[in-house]
């Protein structure tokens, strides 16, 4: 990892605990991204074929990446965007289960439309909660981040496929924004229906491109009515047989965005996806045990089996600003300030978050 270390010019100036706001980018995906835009400098229209094999590749490698169907790939600039896009295709008035707190683009689109709401807290036994209100409620969609913004809260993802197999017409909507490129994960295995993902944090493409990936049959439920002339592939016979995938993808997209995200694939391939989870997960288990051996984090995080690799630790501005004048970035969120380790943080990252957190109490 030391090698890899090097890409990040960042992480020489400082101890980055950031991810959770902002993937910090690197030197191979900025000579790419400076090549790219030569080329489009010099030659123009020219490139146009290019543009399309790129966006193309991308969605081929989104595909293989969360084995995914390249067909139910939809190329979309962040989640927002695509959540509200898709919300449009939803019937009405049907009966939704948020999770309380969970990051505003994830709730807000259905609070904002003629949905009944039923909302849940967080608490360390969610799974067995959820399973009652989705009976109780009489559920149509569950929508949820995977990974919670606020405190890193990970939901038991075998549960959801439990949840999917006994409610097999629940509609399951999940946010990977916090969670993919931290971990492996396999969409068709997931129970998840939707999964949406902006690539700017984990997936370390910067800003400006996301992606949807959508399960079987899906057509009959979301009958998304956005269209344009890049959904029918430029061609005016496709009008009225455009895929629900391509519907989320009206207009022209950024090769340069979206070749962005394809590059960091692939350079979290060259990596190794389960070399990348394994020293995550490894990561949380130490984080979690120093942090809560210092009274440090909230019970339905401490109560938990499993985390993800950011967490949310009790304390105010104070000890913020001594974590910043020690060259650790990280964020105020919510009632704490949230940490994120992700594979180029190592045990010096660790070790000097500690420390300095011992030196501020």
């Amino acid at each position: 990892m030391d090698k890899i270390k090097k890409e990040f010019p960042l992480l020489r100036k400082c101890t980055y605990l950031n991810t959770a706001v902002f993937g910090p980018l690197y030197d191979s995906l900025i000579d790419w991204r400076q090549e790219h835009d030569l080329d489009a400098l010099l030659h123009g229209s020219e490139l146009w074929e290019q543009t399309l094999k790129t966006l193309s590749d991308t969605r081929e490698k989104i595909g293989q990446f969360f084995n995914c169907d390249r067909e139910r790939v939809a190329l979309v600039y962040n989640y927002s965007l695509g959540m509200n896009l898709l919300l449009e295709g939803l019937q009405a008035k049907r009966n939704v289960l948020l999770l309380e707190n969970d990051y505003p683009s994830v709730n807000w689109p259905f609070e904002s439309r003629e949905f009944a709401i039923t909302t849940l807290g967080i608490t360390s036994d969610l799974e067995e909660r959820i399973v009652e209100a989705v009976k109780k409620n009489n559920i149509d969609v569950f929508a949820f981040s995977i990974v919670q913004w606020l405190d890193g809260f990970l939901i038991d993802l075998e549960f959801i496929k439990k949840l999917k197999r006994d409610n097999p017409k629940l509609l399951i909507i999940a946010d990977g924004t916090q969670f993919c490129g931290a971990m492996s994960f396999d969409f068709k295995a997931s129970g998840i229906d939707v999964l949406g993902v902006s690539g700017y944090k984990w997936l370390l493409s910067g800003y400006g491109n996301g992606f949807m990936l959508f399960a079987d049959n899906l057509e009959n439920e979301l009958k998304v009515p956005t269209t344009g002339f890049n959904a029918a592939h430029g061609n005016f016979d496709n009008k009225e047989t455009i895929a629900l995938a391509k519907k989320l993808e009206p207009g022209h997209l950024s090769s340069l965005n979206f070749g962005s995200l394809k590059f960091s694939l692939d350079f979290l391939d060259s990596i190794g996806k389960e070399q990348i989870t394994q020293h995550n997960q490894n990561m949380s288990k130490k984080i979690k045990e120093a942090l809560n051996g210092m009274g440090l984090l909230q019970k339905h995080i401490v109560d938990r089996e499993a985390h993800s690799t950011i967490f949310n630790i009790k304390a105010g501005q104070k000890v913020f600003k001594t974590l910043s004048d020690n060259d650790i970035l990280c964020a105020m969120r919510g009632d704490g300030i949230r940490v994120g380790f992700n594979f180029y943080n190592g045990m010096d990252d660790f070790e000097h978050l500690i420390k300095v957190l011992k030196t501020s109490y």
